[in-house]
């Protein structure tokens, strides 16, 4: 310190801020965490009581075989198919001889395509399967008055059309077209017809997906319920019934669960003015309930991410989220819809596609909180959506309810020492380290109700210009 301005210390005529907050009681604020976020999800979701941890979702008998995805390896430059993946394909759900598997899964080869190349052509021969294992592929149709119409995107793991396999002499009611370089696989008909007849399982198994899929259903697959209308006189009614799926799905209550760790010392000497117990439980359970929310999108059994309905999940057409796409999305949950989730990345990038169109989309109320909305839909943010290295997310349409058929939390109120709704802390007592311990648990699920109550709007990508 220069001598100036010693000079000019000693001149003061009153007490200096730097040596009266020695004296002085700070205030100061709660310990903050910057991970705590508005945990939309959690609140927006009807939470329905679980009384003995398990919740049974029963459904009515369906007969159609909804369409997986396969998953594939590589060597080098070299694409296989996963021979137990297969069992993804709707004619050979359920069968399980790997062999079998195996030795179609030897017969598919592999071709590329450049974008806007055309994989298959309307009108010709359909004779294979095609299993999409890169890029993005374009199902093409024609509109009413002759001009080409785009009924599906289709990428990574998708597949078309296992009904090419079971016919003869059929063609082509689309042309596939690639939008980005492709890699497929491609399995001729006389190649599995091959396979078939040398595995009488198999054939069996064909013959079984055959007799079932011409039983009558609605146009959800599930069993028909047989009514008349617009009759007159006395005809015989149809008898019918309604028949329920022979085994329910059952989501049973996962868990979430730390051990809290606080010396006594610090719990005797430094807790005014603030309860230092008090502060570090707060803290754990805010981390606690992120993590909730985290397992209710992204858990690989009961999160959302993973229990949408293949047929319910979509592509975006050109990458960015447009409103063609938030459109489409909307027809995949057109009961009803609640709400939108996306990551605050995607919402911007739909923003961004917005304004280039010269759209605004409009506001909702979200619980006091103003949010954007599509079709006046709110769109809410939720950070747990992932984002991929590759920058690509997904947006998130659902119908929430249980009344609604739609997508429902679970969890089980009234356990012991709860704090919150089906969240407990308990005191497990102080080691030889003199060390207090509680334990803090939350125990939660998530259902979705009916197929149609979830739609998935995938391959979102981010900040493209």
């Amino acid at each position: 310190m220069s001598n100036d301005l010693k000079k000019f210390d000693d001149n003061n005529q009153s007490l200096g801020t730097q040596a009266a907050r020695q004296l002085a009681t700070t205030t100061k604020s709660e310990p903050q965490m910057q991970g705590i976020s508005s945990r939309t999800l959690l609140k927006l979701l009807p939470w329905v009581q679980v009384s003995g941890g398990t919740y049974r979702v029963n459904r009515r008998m369906t007969y159609a075989v909804g369409d997986g995805r396969v998953t594939f390896t590589s060597t080098g430059a070299k694409v296989q198919v996963i021979p137990q993946e297969l069992g993804e394909l709707p004619l050979l759900r359920g069968y399980e001889d790997v062999d079998a598997l195996t030795a179609l899964a030897n017969r598919f080869e592999q071709k590329e395509f450049k974008a806007g190349e055309v994989i298959t052509e309307a009108g010709k021969e359909a004779d294979s399967i095609v299993l999409i294992a890169h890029g993005k592929v374009n199902r093409i149709g024609t509109g009413k008055y002759g001009e080409p119409l785009v009924l599906e995107t289709l990428a990574d793991g998708d597949h078309y059309s296992y009904q090419a396999l079971l016919e003869s002499q059929d063609y082509w009611q689309f042309t596939a077209k690639a939008v980005t370089p492709v890699i497929a696989l491609v399995l001729q008909q006389s190649a599995f017809e091959a396979v078939v007849a040398q595995v009488p399982s198999l054939q069996k198994h064909i013959e079984n997906f055959k007799a079932r899929s011409k039983k009558k259903q609605d146009t959800a697959g599930q069993k028909a319920i047989e009514l008349a209308a617009g009759h007159h006189g006395e005809p015989v009614l149809p008898g019918t019934f309604v028949d329920y799926e022979t085994h329910p799905r059952e989501y049973e209550l996962a868990v979430a669960q730390t051990v809290l760790q606080i010396h006594t010392r610090v719990a005797d000497l430094f807790n005014d003015p603030m309860n230092q117990t008090q502060q570090q439980l707060r803290l754990t359970v805010e981390a606690l309930k992120e993590r909730k929310e985290h397992e209710l999108i992204n858990n690989r059994e009961f999160g959302l991410l993973h229990n949408a309905d293949l047929k319910q999940r979509i592509h975006t057409r050109s990458g960015a989220p447009t409103p063609d796409d938030m459109d489409e999305l909307l027809a995949t949950v057109w009961k009803e819809p609640s709400f939108f989730l996306a990551h605050p990345r995607a919402i911007a990038a739909f923003g961004q596609e917005c304004n280039k169109r010269g759209i605004y989309p409009t506001s909702a109320d979200v619980n006091g909180t103003m949010v954007p909305a599509w079709r006046g839909i709110p769109i809410v943010s939720c950070n747990k959506l992932p984002i991929s290295e590759s920058r690509t997310t997904s947006i998130m349409l659902m119908r929430a309810g249980e009344k609604n058929q739609g997508v429902v939390g679970l969890h089980q109120a009234g356990i012991p020492d709860e704090i919150e709704p089906s969240l407990n802390v308990r005191f497990m007592g102080i080691n030889e380290k003199a060390i207090m311990n509680y334990l803090v648990t939350a125990y939660f699920s998530a259902a979705v109700l009916t197929p149609d109550a979830l739609g998935i709007l995938e391959s979102v990508e981010l900040g493209r210009s």
